[in-house]
């Protein structure tokens, strides 16, 4: 028997019910569904329409339910079609008529608006603690190559050297700031739709601004219309999600390239590789480019909901049932990347001498001569076409960079070429240099603990 049984001469037809029915997946809701129907149920007592002891045995069979659910004791009726009709119908096996009462001034419309704020909510919080673990992986990581340097590049081309800290601080703040994006979504995740009904409200007395503090939401909706119908705080916790798998796509990418034997910079633990079927050799960084993949599947998460909101006028309509499977998807993966590359990047061994040995080519000193120019006197163009044209000397010539320049400007310059010398140089603000370093990692410190302290 459905909830809408009185308005229909016919059951509906198996075809509708396989296409229709969302038990498969949105069992995920559960837990927040019982936890937002206990709360509606004690709403309904402070508005006389349950009395405290119908209240009270009714919120204990929702408890009981819940605890059938964590126990994988619970089962579904083949008319359970979905989480919240589940939850409803065995609480009327379980209580009789009284069951029947949970769903007073409420519509599913509200209903499963409000358990899937509840669970965004949660998520957001959740994948932005698991986020958090990983920059303290990354942190741990620098910290035990202190001294560790290697080129940085632009166009994957060795451009200057950096500190390996500077390089992997990098990748921290920017997943400081997918934190952030979590964060601030939160605002717009944590408001109350419930109470709103199917789209217009309802004459009962009930309070939403009650049942909304009771679950921990900022406030209530204004517009039960809006509270119905909106999904751009789905939309937007995707998006979240969807750069932060973006940050961690890069950071598999990188990955993937500093454990090549063409790189040779960096090796992961066995517990973060695999090898082969075929070849005995191989020792594959696939949880790099696992978490390089899942990328694509977040961006094409958000892509979904975005085009089948576009079209939708006011207010519910089912293809709204559409938006709960690209969140759960998303949770996820997330979850399950953010945990691998947290491990792999504490596996990781670095390899300092073969990153230092590419990170000191002598090339890299050709902006380094440039400035040195600029310090003298000239022109930065000019000192800029000088140290091109001593490179192209060096290039044609197939010369050492380091010989030619001593040829053009005998003694000169040729500090610089020593090992470490141009990151050393590096020292403004920011920079990847060590002198640079003290005040980044006290910043970095302090962008850490208010992530912990913004919960």
């Amino acid at each position: 028997m459905t909830l809408w049984s009185g308005r229909f001469e016919e059951g509906m037809d198996g075809a509708l019910f396989a296409l229709s029915e969302s038990f498969t997946f949105d069992q995920a809701l559960f837990d927040v569904d019982i936890t937002a129907s206990a709360a509606h149920v004690r709403g309904l007592a402070r508005a006389g329409l349950l009395s405290e002891e119908e209240a009270t045995h009714l919120v204990a069979t929702l408890e009981e339910i819940r605890g059938e659910f964590r126990e994988g004791r619970f089962e579904r009726h083949r008319d359970d079609e979905d989480v919240h009709m589940a939850i409803e119908r065995r609480a009327t096996e379980l209580v009789g008529d009284l069951g029947r009462r949970i769903h007073t001034g409420r519509s599913r419309n509200d209903q499963v608006a409000t358990a899937l704020r509840l669970f965004v909510r949660a998520s957001l919080e959740e994948i932005s603690e698991l986020t958090l673990d990983l920059v303290d992986a990354l942190v741990e990581t620098a910290d035990r190559y202190p001294e560790a340097y290697l080129p940085g590049y632009t166009h994957l081309q060795r451009a200057q050297p950096v500190l390996l800290r500077h390089h992997l601080y990098a990748h921290a703040w920017a997943l400081l700031r997918d934190i952030e994006r979590a964060r601030d979504a939160l605002k717009r995740v944590n408001i109350s739709p419930l109470g709103a009904g199917a789209l217009a409200g309802t004459s009962l007395p009930l309070d939403p601004a009650m049942t909304a503090r009771e679950l921990g939401f900022d406030a209530h909706f204004a517009n039960s219309l809006d509270a119905t119908a909106s999904r751009d705080f789905v939309a937007e916790a995707l998006f979240v999600w969807a750069m932060l798998g973006v940050t961690l796509s890069r950071m598999g990418e990188e990955l993937v390239l500093w454990t090549s034997a063409e790189f040779g910079f960096a090796t992961l633990g066995d517990a973060f590789t695999t090898g082969s079927s075929m070849l005995p050799q191989k020792k594959n960084s696939d949880v790099a480019e696992l978490a390089r993949g899942k990328s694509g599947r977040l961006v094409g998460n958000l892509t979904g909901l975005l085009v089948t909101l576009k079209g939708l006028p006011l207010a519910y309509n089912r293809d709204l049932q559409e938006d709960k499977e690209p969140v759960f998807d998303s949770v996820r993966q997330c979850r399950l990347v953010l945990r691998a590359l947290a491990g792999a990047y504490r596996s990781l061994e670095f390899h300092v001498e073969r990153a230092a040995e590419a990170a000191d080519d002598p090339l890299l000193v050709a902006i380094d001569i440039a400035e040195e120019l600029v310090l003298g006197g000239e022109p930065f163009r000019r000192a800029h076409e000088i140290a091109g044209r001593l490179v192209a000397r060096s290039l044609g010539e197939g010369r050492a960079f380091n010989e030619v320049v001593d040829e053009e400007f005998p003694g000169r310059f040729r500090d610089l070429f020593l090992p470490r010398a141009a990151l050393e140089r590096r020292r403004s603000p920011g920079a990847s240099g060590p002198s640079a370093h003290d005040d980044q990692r006290h910043r970095l410190d302090d962008a850490r603990r208010r992530a912990r302290n913004e919960k």
